[in-house]
């Protein structure tokens, strides 16, 4: 594709030419649509939609960052089923939610950004306390609020068709993209997770019966919406704890999805909601306030096992490069670059490496005007400092803790 670059082609010394590094802020093609930059508010849930439908405070959540210049927002986390929701408060697909969702897209697009609406199945982290019915798992094991409904075959096939039918939903509210949760030991993670997936079935065992369902959804959300709006997937390159999904596996997932040719961008992700959060974010384990959140049983078990659950991992720009730099060298398809993106010096890096798009969250959340202040002065730089103090009010509202106390 015709695109603005950043530098000309260059030779190198054995006298081949280089490939032209894009300017991270000049219009880019994701799959069928065009975005005015390739800079994307990732998906982080909001906690703004106490009635499961859209909200004025959901809208100006999600205008904040696009009037800032983001190149399209990400609404987090539009659940495929009720079960689905990590608590009962999170919006899914159903003809109720549909003007909300539309007043949304079309407030985002008079900004001139895009707006993707991420879609998926919580699994074992939906809260069954909350909402009141079974969450989902390849096995039993304990989950949030009881055990866990070992899923079914029946129950696989309907969540497939569900993933389709909110993609075409998704269109039809006026949505730019989709992007499906296959990370965090969601459903469909938890089905690629080798601690986590103990089945016996054709959805258990060898790699690519784990991939069946990551693939089956992909497949179904392709055939569903066809090119009118854009397909991407947010997928774990590693769950992050010990007999998790490993990189090895995870680059062998993506290469299946690249071939089955279901996805117009990947967003590589890492981590576990439920075994090991803070492996996706790095910097400080807010583990008081976390228990905080909490009240009866939970409180007491958070008090027990927020230690060894909630860990610090230390900070550093661009933490998962390392990482992805090996799916860049695997992949022909577009990736997107998450962790530590919070200048226009990581945003250059993510440029030259290959990536062709990179994803901001926490940064965007205490400054979402942070991308034009950039374009102003290329010096600017987040002023985030990775306390993680935003993570506990997913529960309540979601909030930079030091903006907005």
């Amino acid at each position: 594709m015709t695109q603005n670059t950043v530098s000309s082609g260059t030779s190198t010394d054995a006298g081949t030419p280089t490939t032209p590094v894009p300017d991270v802020f000049a219009p880019a093609k994701l799959g069928p649509i065009t975005l005015r930059n390739r800079v994307i508010k990732s998906a982080t849930f909001e906690g703004r939609t106490p009635d499961a439908l859209v909200t004025d405070d959901l809208i100006e959540y999600h205008l904040a960052p696009a009037r800032g210049g983001v190149g399209m927002t990400t609404v987090a986390y539009l659940a495929v089923a009720p079960e689905g929701r990590t608590n009962r408060h999170q919006i899914y697909w159903r003809p109720e939610a549909m003007p909300g969702l539309r007043r949304l897209t079309d407030a985002v697009h008079e900004t001139g950004a895009a707006v993707s609406a991420q879609i998926g199945h919580a699994g074992p982290v939906a809260d069954a306390r909350s909402n009141r019915l079974p969450a989902l798992a390849p096995g039993r094991r304990i989950g949030l609020g009881g055990f866990t409904k070992v899923a079914t075959s029946a129950d696989l096939a309907r969540i497939v068709q569900a993933h389709a039918d909110a993609a075409r939903l998704a269109a039809e509210a006026g949505f730019d993209a989709v992007e499906l949760h296959f990370g965090h030991n969601y459903l469909a993670s938890s089905f690629l997770s080798p601690l986590l997936n103990r089945r016996t079935d054709e959805y258990g065992g060898s790699l690519a019966n784990r991939a069946r369902l990551t693939r089956d959804i992909g497949r179904a959300v392709r055939d569903a919406v066809g090119d009118r709006i854009a397909i991407l997937a947010k997928l774990n390159m590693e769950d992050g704890y010990r007999g998790g999904l490993r990189v090895e596996e995870s680059l062998q997932v993506a290469r299946w999805l690249e071939e089955d040719g279901s996805l117009d961008a990947l967003v590589l992700t890492c981590g576990s909601s439920l075994m090991n959060p803070m492996y996706l974010f790095r910097g400080d384990a807010p583990v008081k306030e976390f228990v905080a959140t909490f009240s009866g049983p939970m409180r007491l078990a958070m008090r027990f096992y927020g230690p060894r659950l909630v860990r610090a991992y230390p900070y550093q720009d661009l933490y998962m490069l390392d990482k992805a730099r090996q799916f860049r060298a695997e992949l022909s398809m577009p990736l997107v670059l998450l962790g530590g993106v919070t200048d226009r010096a990581g945003m250059d890096t993510a440029m030259a490496e290959g990536f062709q798009f990179v994803a901001m969250a926490r940064a965007l959340l205490r400054e979402p005007d942070l991308l034009a202040r950039i374009q102003e002065d290329r010096a600017t730089r987040s002023q985030c400092i990775h306390c993680n103090l935003c993570m506990p009010t997913i529960y309540s509202r979601s909030r930079c803790a030091i903006v907005e106390p």
